[in-house]
């Protein structure tokens, strides 16, 4: 098996594990932009599904990631940012491989400064709401592929990649 099949790997090549794997991985086809430290990150996904609130966002990232991605299903809205460099921080501190967010997120530039992998369609640096509105662990569908909790994400500036 090759580094690049190795779920634990923090540099895996999405093209090289498409070229193994094929039909077994769905891509994301959604131009995200990468805005980490770490360019290339996977691992055991995680999701939340809410709009324009990130208190869930801010509470599950403060708690043990184990090397899990988590996946946010913002909605693809830009008008408020769902995590920003404090919950960032937060994220790293905890062992979090990295966050993809189908949204915005703030302070790229201390961010992009952070050993944290970071997806997402752009920023604002307006803040969201706080009423914890949302779920967790749900399945979640962005651009049409569904990120399941628990199946694994590979990320890198190629793109996203999920096991089916």
């Amino acid at each position: 098996m090759s580094a690049a099949s190795t779920p634990e790997s923090t540099t895996v090549n999405t093209a090289d594990l498409y070229d193994e794997r094929g039909d077994e991985l769905a891509s994301v086809a959604l131009q995200f932009q990468s805005l980490g430290g770490r360019s290339h990150f996977s691992g055991p996904i995680r999701t939340i599904r809410c709009f324009q609130d990130n208190a869930l966002v801010k509470s599950t990232l403060a708690t043990p990631g184990n090397g899990s991605v988590l996946v946010v299903d913002g909605g693809g809205s830009l008008g408020t940012a769902l995590m920003g460099d404090m919950i960032a921080e937060s994220a790293v501190a905890n062992g979090w491989a990295g966050v993809v967010i189908h949204g915005a997120i703030r302070d790229r530039e201390a961010i992009a400064r952070l050993e944290l992998g970071v997806k997402a369609l752009g920023s604002n640096p307006r803040k969201s709401a706080k009423a914890g509105a949302g779920e967790v662990d749900v399945d979640v569908v962005v651009d049409g592929v569904t990120f399941r909790p628990g199946a694994m994400v590979w990320c890198d500036p190629d793109g996203i990649l999920v096991e089916r």
